[in-house]
């Protein structure tokens, strides 16, 4: 593993803005969003502009991926994918989620999620987790994905790509019929076979018209686990793997997540709609 010093948190830049044409969602300037009640199975037309939401969603993502090398700051990274979901008329989700203040998460290293981008700046043999989700058409598309940033140690890059097959691993696994603790068995069984650590206090959850509709995915085997699963249900899957303990530390901003251990850590996640034989993927660019 790299011997490269833990991250301490650094700048925020002056929050970005968003065009007045462009929707919100309704937790904006808001303590938190209005609790959903709504169905976990989504209708043709909320799933097709979940499609779009989703596809602005990876195409910011990717659009950010291309800056990552040694120098870059997360902050730059914050910026590029900020401005592609507003030139394409999409809202930023985590800009003023829960106060969060940034639009996209940058998650490096020891940190499993909720980082916020800012002076921090990336260094050769780092790996970074970018969580970007966007909103448009009054639904929200949510993805991630690690990666690495220069000449990276073997132990970490065999991290981030067992992440990713996990991940892929998870999606085959839904069907209809299935409960959901399906999807963390199979996480879980395979990261088990490298010794990896999974996340638990950190989930998937369901997604539609509310950024966390209330269903909860673990990406461990939870007994609790048990809601069937059924076409038309929409919800993420974003399994955490580590290369040590499963437990963590808080900073003292209230989002970063770190490892116990400050071994590193990778992610990856795709918004899914559960279909009569399957999942289909909402979030490809």
């Amino acid at each position: 593993m790299s011997g490269q010093s833990t991250l301490v948190p650094g700048e925020l830049s002056p929050t970005r803005t968003v065009p007045g044409n462009i929707r919100r969602p309704e937790y904006v300037g808001r303590p938190a969003p209005t609790p959903y009640t709504g169905p976990e199975r989504q209708s043709p037309e909320t799933i097709e502009a979940m499609r779009t939401a989703g596809r602005i969603a990876a195409q910011a993502m990717a659009a950010a991926a291309e800056a990552i090398a040694p120098g870059v700051t997360t902050d730059e990274l914050d910026r590029i994918a900020h401005a592609y979901m507003v030139d394409h008329g999409a809202y930023p989700s985590t800009l003023g989620y829960r106060g969060f203040p940034k639009s996209l998460c940058t998650s490096v290293n020891e940190v499993i999620c909720h980082g916020i981008p800012d002076s921090t700046v990336l260094r050769d043999g780092d790996i970074i987790n970018l969580d970007v989700t966007a909103y448009i058409g009054g639904v929200h598309g949510d993805t991630n994905a690690t990666y690495l940033v220069g000449d990276v140690d073997e132990e970490s890059r065999l991290l981030v790509e067992r992440t990713r097959e996990s991940l892929n691993r998870a999606i085959k696994a839904v069907r209809p019929g299935r409960q959901i603790n399906v999807i963390g068995r199979v996480i879980e069984s395979y990261a088990k076979r490298f010794g990896y650590g999974v996340v638990r206090d950190f989930t998937g959850h369901g997604i539609n018209t509310a950024f966390h509709s209330g269903l909860i995915i673990p990406h461990y085997d939870s007994p609790n686990a048990t809601t069937v699963i059924e076409p038309g249900m929409t919800f993420t899957i974003e399994p955490m793997l580590t290369l040590g303990t499963h437990t963590y530390d808080m900073w003292d901003d209230g989002w970063t997540v770190v490892t116990k251990d400050r071994r590193r850590t990778a992610q990856f996640e795709h918004t899914l709609v559960v279909t009569d034989s399957g999942a289909e993927i909402l979030t490809l660019p």
